[in-house]
């Protein structure tokens, strides 16, 4: 029985929010070419709403949408070719390779997102263009989005994300996974792409939720992907990182989407079986004695997993692994995060000062997290005129809509 319009729109609408990066790494796998894989996945979406609304749902939708984009591709440039008389041998070896390569079992459309990441970030694309690309393709966000969690221009974003779309097809770039000689030097900027995927999903930069469950989804599957590949010291240590951060997800908003700070989250709604599986990662990696940044911090989140609540986690040591951070990635948002640790250690009054200290250099005037935790701290060391003044800073410079209802409310409590 075929469905309603209503609820096939529905349908297909989820469908694309879930499935439709997968289904692009697969199409341009089979059609090698970016552009023509992103008008073949549009196309088979179109075509869904009318056939399946007549002939109901495909028992395996995501092998049908890629069936039937690749066709669509595939007559597409045959039409061209009545204008252009190369296109139609391109056409025949399209349907030839395609073919040679149309697999499409749940573990080879996995690894087609894998060989996308690694495309997107090879060495030969612009260093400032890869986690654009990587964005937009492996992610969906759009040009506005990825602009706006960059701090730039959308027109900007786009030109380097056609740019190296270019260079991908001009050099004749391979869609794989590098051989093991080449993995180590690609590694790299890999592991930062899916990091700043799941950041993006863990704390969406703007919009309603604070929370994008399908990219943290994602990213972890690219990490347990890459621990598989290479099972090196720090692209296990981002794995259990991104594990131990989205172990808290459940807890970290309300019914309503407002945001929970850590220190009053209900730990109960955490996921312990998460917090197990990160906390054995991060000890393994570090009586290996090899780790880099994203093992301490992996090691910074499993002190906060391991603490029954907030009274009991251990500010110390916690104190005292941003100062290991702080040597290995020396970085304003990471001294940040250190003051705040030195306040929960040793009283806001510090933290206050080391956040003082950072805003006079003058590289966290414009980020609203360091106004938000000087106001945070104010308001806890009771100067309550600062606090108010650094948390409508905050807001002023804050984008997402759960983030800004609670700098809101923040003021209004002090107001009172």
């Amino acid at each position: 029985m075929a469905p309603r319009s209503e609820t096939l729109r529905e349908t297909v609408d989820a469908l694309y929010r879930t499935e439709s990066r997968r289904i692009l790494a697969t199409l341009i796998r089979l059609l090698g070419d970016f552009e023509l894989a992103e008008e073949a996945l549009q196309d088979a979406f179109a075509n869904a709403l009318v056939q399946w609304e007549r002939d109901g749902i495909p028992e395996n939708p995501r092998a049908w949408l890629i069936s039937t984009g690749r066709f669509k591709a595939i007559d597409a440039v045959r039409r061209r070719g009545r204008f252009d008389r190369s296109l139609p041998a391109i056409a025949e070896r399209l349907d030839n390779d395609a073919r040679d390569a149309f697999d499409l079992d749940d573990q080879t459309i996995k690894d087609d997102t894998l060989r996308l990441v690694f495309t997107c970030c090879h060495p030969a694309l612009p260093a400032d263009a890869r986690i654009p690309l990587t964005l937009r393709e492996v992610c969906g966000l759009t040009t506005e989005e990825i602009a706006r969690a960059f701090l730039s221009k959308p027109t900007a974003i786009a030109q380097r994300i056609v740019r190296a779309k270019a260079k991908i097809r001009d050099a004749g770039i391979p869609y794989k996974v590098p051989d093991a000689e080449d993995l180590n030097d690609r590694i790299e900027a890999v592991l930062h792409v899916v990091y700043l995927v799941f950041n993006e999903g863990y704390s969406a930069s703007f919009g309603d939720s604070i929370i994008r469950k399908e990219l943290t989804g994602e990213a972890i599957r690219l990490g347990r992907l890459l621990a598989q590949l290479l099972p090196e010291p720090e692209v296990e240590g981002l794995l259990a990182l991104m594990l131990l951060q989205e172990s808290r997800s459940a807890a970290r908003s309300s019914e309503s989407g407002d945001l929970i700070l850590l220190e009053d989250q209900d730990r109960s709604l955490w996921n312990h079986e998460q917090i197990r599986e990160g906390c054995a990662i991060v000890q393994r990696v570090l009586n290996a004695g090899r780790f880099g940044a994203y093992t301490v911090q992996a090691a910074i989140a499993a002190v906060h997993g391991e603490a029954k609540d907030s009274k009991a986690t251990d500010w110390t040591q916690i104190a005292a692994l941003y100062d290991v951070l702080l040597r290995i990635q020396p970085s304003p948002v990471v001294a940040l995060n250190r003051a705040v640790a030195i306040a929960m250690r040793d009283g806001p009054e510090a933290g206050v000062t080391q956040i003082d200290r950072l805003l006079e250099g003058g590289e966290l005037t414009e980020y609203y997290l360091a106004h938000s935790a000087r106001g945070e701290l104010c308001f806890r060391a009771g100067r309550f005129d600062e606090a108010r003044e650094s948390f409508r800073r905050a807001l002023e410079l804050a984008q997402q809509d759960a983030e800004r209802r609670f700098l809101e409310r923040r003021l209004a409590a002090i107001s009172k």
